[in-house]
């Protein structure tokens, strides 16, 4: 047979006599309502007699919350626009690793106008390393292959986003980004469906402003 602990019985055996004790005597329970209600009443009368103080402090509250969050959205922008200086020629995008390379194309996404943009990549991500949504509206994904130059994105890598970038992630657009190229079957097959393909010239036009991203 299993005892119950001592200090739970203790702990309702408090309880209980609490309860007795406030239903024998109900006055203290009473003067404590009504210390409640007092206090309730003055604060609503000191309010309505100082309306003028309570709109003044609201509205200076505001006004600072408006400058922290605009002062955060400008550092924010110096250190986009920090990064992205840095990525004006295709050099720095060979030296990333794979992660870092999703995030350099989150910035380039960034910079040109897109919102909600979220870099995804990593183990389970079905074929998707960077969401966001372009100027236009529409839902982008972007699978980034930061391969050396022998190694060419094939059919299996853009078949694996085509299968994916609609039904899963609900994205009108899709687009693969590499640091190499593509075999002719990949780009082939890109071309039929409508994904995007952005080869190591592309995205160097794309970085340094002279070509379009890969939504245009």
């Amino acid at each position: 047979m299993t005892r119950r602990p001592v200090r739970r019985r203790r702990r309702a055996t408090t309880v209980r006599r609490v309860v007795r004790q406030a239903k024998a005597n109900p006055l203290p329970l009473g003067i404590a309502a009504l210390v409640v209600v007092a206090l309730a009443v003055t604060i609503v009368r000191w309010l309505a007699q100082h309306l003028v103080l309570v709109a003044a402090l609201l509205a200076i509250g505001a006004v600072a919350g408006l400058v922290v969050l605009r002062s955060r959205a400008r550092t924010g922008r110096r250190e986009l626009e920090a990064r992205t200086a840095q990525l004006r020629h295709i050099g720095p995008f060979l030296a990333m690793t794979p992660k870092a390379f999703e995030h350099a194309l989150a910035d380039l996404c960034r910079r040109d106008g897109c919102t909600k943009v979220t870099v995804v990549g990593g183990a389970g991500d079905l074929a998707a390393d960077v969401l966001a949504v372009t100027p236009t509206g529409q839902r982008l994904l972007i699978q980034a292959k930061r391969y050396g130059p022998k190694t060419f994105v094939g059919s299996h890598d853009v078949q694996k986003v085509n299968g994916t970038y609609r039904d899963v992630h609900h994205c009108d657009l899709a687009a693969v980004v590499t640091t190499s190229s593509f075999t002719k079957a990949a780009a082939a097959f890109c071309t039929q469906v409508g994904i995007r393909t952005v080869d190591r010239r592309a995205l160097a036009l794309w970085a340094d402003g002279r070509g379009g991203p890969p939504w245009a």
